[in-house]
């Protein structure tokens, strides 16, 4: 190609499959020689990352590690009689025959170890009593930020309203996850003929996939178990973070397209669509959670999830801002006033920091309206005049 009057070589490299990642400089070695490329330079690939590509290469078995320092009495009597029950219920030809104890074994949930029987990372996970005994970080933290980020501007400190730490098996924390979002959430509000229709800040149903995915996918290698499940509520969204990016053949465009599933933690995925949870059962391994997350937010009138995928971690993002009568019209911010008023219907609270953000405005147009909201008595501040922290609320 001729740029500038000069010939120039221009070589295209395709990107290497996923199977055969990651690549690196031979004589340097897998750890040496692999790099990533960041901003405007490249950086050498930590041990992490280079393990997590190198997955893709074979079936991690990191849920079927045996945990010697525990024993059977860690594991739920009652839970583990269900997973034998369920399991001679949907397979009475495999399983019906058999004693409760192979059955354990063949289910990944207890292994043999010097002729002694022990849980497995999966089977405590999915039916220990405190599975954080062996386990401190295999957890989730709930979190709950007034704002939009997690750092408040004005003062760069750390903020927030609530902070949980959520333990026991994983539909335990499932359960407790699910009640701490409904309770911390506001509820919103659409106009269906005429008539004002309250729904949930977010549609438990997706929130529900979402965490779901989350325990049964993240990664549990020992170098992933130190890290926690975050689930954090910010003004304008919900993100739900967990160690250890996509796997497989599974990719970020192939999320909610039938037939396309990868599974990282096979039996712990299995065992999870024997465990009962609610009028269900905690996960169906079928590949189609994210097709059930888009359909309830879109059912609630919310955009599609967000996704950030990378080697160590992977985000998937609700945004609060529901479709109204003006945005399919193409008249979205238009009547600022109302558009304020309205997210405020929405949230506790927001700043002019938030405000800004959700509108795509300017911070002097929305300070002005602000203003005259709250001399017209339409809104309040809820800090002192002159607070570097101002929040404003609909007056009762």
């Amino acid at each position: 190609m001729r740029f500038e009057g000069r010939t120039l070589v221009v070589a295209r490299v395709p990107e290497m499959p996923k199977r055969l990642k990651p690549c690196f400089i031979s004589k340097r070695g897998r750890y040496d020689g692999a790099f990533i490329r960041s901003g405007d330079g490249d950086r050498h690939m930590t041990p992490y990352e280079v393990d997590r590509l190198s997955e893709s290469q074979h079936q991690p078995q990191f849920d079927i590690e045996p945990i010697e320092a525990a024993s059977v009495d860690d594991l739920d009597a009652g839970t583990v009689e269900g997973i034998v029950q369920r399991a001679r219920e949907l397979f009475p030809r495999v399983f019906g025959k058999l004693s409760k104890e192979t059955i354990l074994i063949q289910l990944g949930v207890l292994t043999r170890v010097n002729d002694r029987l022990c849980p497995t990372i999966a089977g405590l996970l999915a039916a220990g009593t405190f599975p954080q005994k062996y386990f401190p970080r295999l957890e989730i933290v709930f979190s709950v930020y007034p704002g939009v980020d997690k750092v408040e501007a004005a003062t760069g400190e750390l903020r927030y309203l609530n902070s949980k730490e959520i333990i026991g098996s994983i539909p335990e924390m499932l359960l407790e996850a699910l009640a701490l979002v409904q309770q911390r959430m506001n509820t919103g509000a659409v106009i269906e003929g005429g008539l004002r229709k309250d729904i949930p800040g977010y549609p438990l149903e997706a929130v529900r996939e979402a965490v779901a995915n989350a325990l049964q996918h993240r990664d549990y290698s020992p170098e992933g178990r130190g890290s926690q499940i975050q689930i954090n509520m910010y003004a304008d969204r919900l993100e739900i973070i967990n160690p250890g990016g996509l796997y497989g053949s599974t990719t970020v465009e192939s999320l909610g397209k039938d037939g396309i599933s990868s599974t990282r933690n096979e039996f712990l995925s299995r065992l999870l669509t024997y465990m009962p949870f609610e009028s269900g059962f905690v996960a169906e391994n079928k590949g189609t959670g994210f097709m059930v997350i888009e359909a309830a937010l879109a059912k609630s009138l919310m955009p599609p999830p967000v996704v950030k995928d990378t080697i160590t971690y992977f985000i998937l993002t609700f945004n609060k801002r529901r479709r109204t009568s003006d945005e399919s019209s193409g008249k979205t911010w238009k009547n600022i006033d109302e558009s304020i008023l309205n997210a405020l219907r929405d949230h506790s609270s927001l700043s002019v920091k938030d405000l800004v953000k959700m509108s795509g405005l300017s911070r002097s147009t929305i300070g002005n309206h602000v203003r005259r909201l709250a001399a017209d008595k339409q809104l309040e501040p809820i800090e002192p005049k002159g607070s570097p922290r101002q929040r404003y609320r609909l007056c009762a």
